[in-house]
């Protein structure tokens, strides 16, 4: 009797992005505002950190309030992309791959 085989789609392992919301920005994903919330999102062929950003908070209307600004990152949560925020070496429109990691960061401000 031959082995079952699997068909090329269940064969295939969805490749994801981990994108970590820390501290407060917890309460916009269904958190209580400390300790941390991992999603491990879709890494689609040609996927950048806007996609997936835009994925994530197309779930989460209160990250999406909170995340955008129009088309714009908005001005409280700070990108962080492989440890190093967004603009310094990745942007926007970065692609993204396996491997990498987003996080999602409150800004803190200080006198």
């Amino acid at each position: 009797m031959d082995a079952p085989t699997m068909s090329a789609t269940a064969a295939q392992t969805t490749a994801t992005v981990p994108v970590e919301a820390v501290s407060w920005i917890t309460t916009f994903v269904g958190g209580d505002g400390s300790g941390r919330r991992v999603f491990d999102e879709p890494l689609t062929p040609g996927a950048t950190v806007h996609s997936v950003l835009r994925g994530l908070s197309a779930r989460f209307p209160e990250l999406h309030r909170a995340l955008w600004n129009g088309d714009a990152l908005g001005e409280h949560i700070e990108v962080l992309v492989n440890d190093a925020v967004l603009d310094i070496h990745h942007t926007l429109d970065s692609p993204l791959k396996p491997g990498d990691r987003i996080a999602l960061l409150g800004q803190y401000m200080g006198g």
